[in-house]
């Protein structure tokens, strides 16, 4: 399967995280509004920015699809960690909002109880979450997409988010009111620890910042060659969810051009079948003591 075959695939996951997200939101805004309940309310604007976050996904995808062009000669492949970082300025924004709101609440004194039928839609909310949850994950793994691993931990996120509203509004039925407004400063608390989360790792493949531990591994992978006698620099950055890696080996300085190559070509296969990295440079250099 090429790579853009599995970004396409992968659409089916956003489709259904969009589809559930809007359904939910909907039913959740509505309940809380006639049930009286801030943590219900604010587990339903947490699933209206995941709306939002599962179509940047969604088009991020999309662009990601399209071939290399005459500018754009690695591809598009970085469409996808933009729109991931759209998304968590906007559900940092939700957050705020959420926060603000349940912190007002809590001031003013939340004196009624809401109605049991908000907790229940919480839980139900909780058990379609999950579900979506582990098949965004098992479709991340099988398409190796990053956003989609990412939508698949919101989708987790988001159902112990509801769990969590569950738990504020029964408490309230015992007459600690205030545990409903503080269940829904916890969920505004985790949407924008969510988007913090997204924002960082977002930011840091977009100024090429690469896993010091993932080098160590893969200088370990050149070296293995019979070959190489040492490996001289590894560099590598992300291009949506492909590594993109140059690397400089010493190699015997008597064999011939041919021999050289043919040792570079051999390193390029066992870094794509070991460590799944289909786009290296590898340069040679006469091995000197």
């Amino acid at each position: 399967m090429s790579e853009y075959e599995k970004l396409k695939l992968g659409e089916k996951g956003a489709w259904v995280s969009i589809i559930a997200y809007i359904v939910l939101a909907s039913v959740k805004l509505s309940i809380a509004y006639w049930g009286n309940s801030e943590a219900l309310r604010a587990d339903g604007l947490n699933n209206t920015t995941d709306v939002i976050a599962s179509i940047a996904v969604l088009v991020g995808l999309k662009i990601s699809r399209k071939p290399p062009d005459a500018d754009h000669h690695y591809g598009h492949f970085r469409a996808e960690t933009i729109a991931s970082l759209i998304a968590a300025f906007i559900m940092m924004t939700v957050g705020f909002e959420v926060i603000i709101g349940t912190i007002q609440d809590i001031i003013n004194g939340h004196t009624e109880q809401p109605s049991l039928i908000t907790a229940w839609t919480a839980l139900a909310a909780a058990v379609v979450m999950y579900f979506v949850y582990r098949y965004n994950l098992n479709l991340s793994k099988k398409v190796d997409s990053a956003g989609l691993y990412a939508a698949a931990q919101d989708n987790r996120s988001d159902a112990l988010v509801s769990i969590g509203a569950a738990i504020g509004i029964f408490g309230a039925q015992y007459g600690a009111f205030w545990l409903d407004p503080l269940a829904g400063l916890l969920v505004g608390v985790i949407i924008c620890k969510t988007a913090w989360e997204i924002f960082k790792d977002s930011t840091h493949s977009l100024t090429d910042g690469y896993d010091e531990k993932d080098i160590e591994a893969i200088k370990e992978t050149i070296a293995s060659h019979p070959d190489v006698l040492a490996v001289i620099d590894v560099k590598a950055r992300l291009q949506g969810n492909q590594t993109l890696l140059e690397a400089t080996i010493h190699v015997n300085p008597r064999i011939t051009i041919q021999q050289g190559h043919e040792i570079t070509d051999e390193v390029e296969v066992m870094l794509e079948q070991e460590r799944g990295i289909k786009y290296a440079h590898i340069h040679v250099e006469p091995f000197s003591k």
